[in-house]
């Protein structure tokens, strides 16, 4: 078959079918049913067919123009339809889908699938898709297909929301564990089993606990300190005894102030607690803060969420706050002082009881805290040596408030997290007085407990925030008994410290070289001699003294310091007794001239050892008796405390004022003498020389003490200078009054330097020396008349 002819032949044929079909489907359409109904198709111009998913009540093709096709429920039992596990069937119009139940979803995220097959259903973790699914008080627990609610423990289901937890009141319901001797308090989500007033948790137990058991509280154990003898002291103890017999709970304010009013009553006429000793008073007034802030605490839980202010009729101040533990600061305080902290440092960690803070103002401790020393922390005493440019050795402290004992449930104030802000109210008429010199300042300081020595004040921890004229604001970092003190510091004069050292050591020098004239040289021995000789050998023996041991280094009066203070006591009482000699010589020379002699040596040396000696043991048992006398904080001299003073200070100017007199009548008996018609001048000459010398160094002995009975003053540094180079100059001008100036001694230096440098006498000098030998053989006959 050609080729053109085939193609021709098949465009044909295609044409022809094309016809034929359009034909065919014309006269279908026309042949259609028109009353088919919704969701179905025409089979023929008399039936129907309802669609796939659809049926009709007569059948799957129907011809009844009131037939319908309704949806198929694919779903609906008997079902052929599978979704597989943790799914649902879901018919839809005409159809239907797979989704997973509740609480399910697929693998892959897709809300639908068709069939079994199809299937990944798997658990939703609801608890952590929704993280607040469930409401407070409450935790999500994830569940296979769903999740619960659990309450917290303390907390149960709302019936009406089982998403929401409500307390549980277990005092109620009768669920609590509390002993029977504390009370159930029902709190949000728990309880608490808490001591009722008056009752506290036994040792080992904690307020508040289910394991809490309750005893009544009870007055602690007080006793005196030990080695302390005083009858005041006993007597309070024992009215302490009786009220720790005799506490009820519920008496509480009465016993707080009963004790206060006996503390008063002890400090107000402490009687015999000021004759004891320095030591023994400061442990004394340690036992006392110590043992009322541990008193004050412990009866203070007796009260509840109360607060307490009592005003003693001798002059006490007791201010105590009891309160839950709270947020934020708390203030408490009184005429005497304020105190600003946090509730968390009064509670302390872990506390849940009741807290209690408190101040306790007592005006009259500072009898008991008297001379008392002050620890410098280094950091402050760097700062007062770089500002005085010298060395400070503590300081005299004065109080200008009073003594304020700060306690609270919180025992553990050593060093606290924040710190505890104070105004300090002064005390009436501190004000007035002088507060600032040159070396003095205002400080807050603590009492710090230093063991058996009972303690002393200190700084470290503590600042001053602010001065007034009645008050000073001051911050600490840690709690005890707290006072505004002025201190005078004793600051070390590098320059009066050289004056002493260099001018003791002349002095001392001087004086060897008199007492060895004095020994050796012949021509002038006599009983004068002999008074000079003792005196000079007091001076010698007290200046070595107190150049090696005035100074008190340690601030605590011991064995060594009293010894000293004793010594020097003896050594120059012992001076001016052989002063007192010299006048009574001089008296014996002039007014009693012919009519006698003088003392004998014998008598010299049990008046000018004895009567001192006799002086010196009547203090030492004064000393004795009142624990004090011999030393103080900054020398080892005598104490101004009971007017031990005058035991140095009377003899001394009963000394000098005799004396005074003898030579004012030598003086007018000289003049009497020199007026007669045959006067003796010879004899009235050499009374005249022995009366001016003996006023010279009646003046310089005299002068010299006068202003060394105000050296230890720490104010009177002018007046220490004066005395340091006057009693520097004592021992220069006895040896040029009584050597230098004596031509006898001078002759026999001037022999003694030949012999050393063994060269010989001139005919003169010898000729003059014999004539003295010969004339001091002659008066050596007449002892009343010797001496220089």
């Amino acid at each position: 078959m050609g080729g053109p002819h085939h193609g021709v032949f098949l465009l044909f044929h295609v044409l022809c079918v094309s016809l034929t079909l359009s034909e065919v489907g014309a006269q279908s359409t026309k042949a259609c049913a028109r009353w088919c109904p919704l969701n179905s198709s025409c089979v023929n111009s008399t039936a129907c067919r309802c669609n796939l998913g659809f049926s009709a009540s007569s059948g799957e093709v129907f011809t009844s123009p009131s037939d319908s096709c309704d949806d198929i429920n694919e779903c609906a039992p008997p079902t052929t339809v599978s979704c597989g596990k943790n799914a649902d069937c879901q018919n839809t119009e005409g159809g239907y889908h797979c989704t997973c139940v509740p609480g399910y979803e697929l693998a892959s995220g897709a809300p639908i699938f068709r069939n079994e097959n199809e299937n990944t259903c798997q658990d939703v973790d609801e608890c952590q898709q929704k993280l607040r699914i469930c409401k407070s008080h409450s935790i999500c627990i994830n569940t296979q297909g769903s999740y619960i609610c659990q309450c917290l423990p303390g907390f149960k289901l709302n019936p009406r929301d089982p998403k929401l937890c409500t307390d549980k009141d277990e005092c109620s319901s009768g669920e609590h564990k509390c002993h029977n001797s504390t009370i159930c308090t029902n709190t949000v989500g728990s309880y608490a089993c808490h001591c009722r007033r008056g009752w506290v948790p036994k040792p080992g137990f904690q307020n508040k606990k289910n394991t809490t058991v309750c005893e009544e509280v009870s007055f602690p154990t007080w006793t005196p300190p030990p080695g302390i003898k005083s009858q005041s002291l006993s007597l309070f103890f024992e009215r302490v005894q009786n009220m720790r017999r005799d506490f009820k709970a519920d008496l509480t304010q009465k016993t707080m102030k009963d004790l206060i009013v006996s503390l008063d009553d002890l400090l107000k006429t402490p009687g015999d607690l000021e004759a004891l000793n320095l030591s023994s008073r400061h442990q004394t007034a340690t036992s006392l803060l110590t043992g009322l802030e541990e008193i004050l605490r412990t009866l203070g839980k007796a009260f509840s969420n109360d607060s307490f202010t009592f005003y003693s009729p001798g002059g006490t101040v007791l201010s105590l706050v009891v309160q839950e533990p709270g947020s934020g600061n708390i203030t408490v305080g009184q005429s005497h002082a304020r105190m600003l902290l946090d509730w968390a440092v009064a509670a302390g960690a872990g506390k849940s009881d009741p807290t209690v803070v408190g101040i306790l103002s007592i005006p009259n401790m500072q009898k008991l805290l008297s001379n008392s020393s002050l620890d410098l922390d280094l950091e402050k005493k760097a700062k007062l040596e770089e500002c005085y440019e010298s060395s400070v050795h503590g300081a005299q402290l004065r109080l200008l408030s009073a003594v304020n004992s700060v306690f609270l449930s919180n025992t553990n104030t050593d060093k606290l997290d924040s710190p505890v802000t104070f105004a300090f109210s002064h005390l009436p008429g501190t004000q007035e007085q002088k507060e600032h010199g040159p070396r003095e300042e205002r400080i807050c300081a603590f009492w710090k407990h230093d063991g058996s020595n009972g303690g002393h004040w200190a700084t470290s921890g503590c600042r001053i925030l602010g001065n007034g004229n009645d008050s000073t604001t001051c911050q600490c970092n840690h709690l005890s008994s707290f006072a505004i003190l002025v201190a005078h510091y004793n600051v070390e004069d590098p320059k009066l410290a050289l004056i002493t050292k260099v001018g003791l050591s002349l002095s001392l020098v001087c004086l060897l070289l008199c007492i060895l004239t004095f020994l050796l040289v012949r021509p002038i021995q006599g009983s004068r001699t002999t008074v000079h000789l003792h005196l000079c050998i007091c001076l010698f023996v007290g200046s070595a003294i107190f150049l090696a041991g005035i100074e008190n280094e340690g601030g605590q009066v011991g064995l060594r310091c009293s010894l000293v203070a004793g010594l020097l006591h003896y050594w120059f009482l012992a001076a001016f007794c052989w002063m007192s000699l010299e006048g009574m010589e001089l008296y014996f020379l002039v007014v009693r001239v012919f009519q006698g002699q003088g003392l004998r040596k014998r008598w010299l040396c049990l008046i000018g050892y004895g009567v001192p000696l006799v002086i010196v043991v009547i203090s030492a048992i004064f000393a004795a008796t009142y624990k004090e006398g011999y030393g103080n904080a900054l020398y080892c001299w005598l104490s101004h405390k009971h007017g031990f003073h005058w035991s140095f200070q009377g003899p001394v100017t009963f000394i000098v004022l005799c004396n005074a007199v003898i030579f004012v009548t030598t003086v007018w008996k000289l003049t009497q003498k020199f007026s007669e018609i045959n006067p003796d001048i010879k004899k009235l000459k050499k009374a005249r020389v022995l009366t001016i010398t003996a006023i010279a160094q009646l003046f310089v002995l005299g002068c010299t003490w006068v202003f060394g009975l105000l050296l230890f003053d720490p104010r009177s540094w002018v007046l220490s200078y004066i005395f340091t180079i006057l009693n520097c100059l004592q021992g220069f001008f006895l040896f040029l009054l009584y050597c230098l100036l004596n031509k006898k001694v001078r002759e026999e230096y001037r022999k003694w330097a030949c012999m050393v440098t063994r060269n010989k006498y001139s005919e003169f000098a010898t000729t003059t020396s014999a004539s003295s030998s010969s004339h001091s053989q002659t008066r050596a006959l007449r002892p009343s008349q010797s001496g220089m």
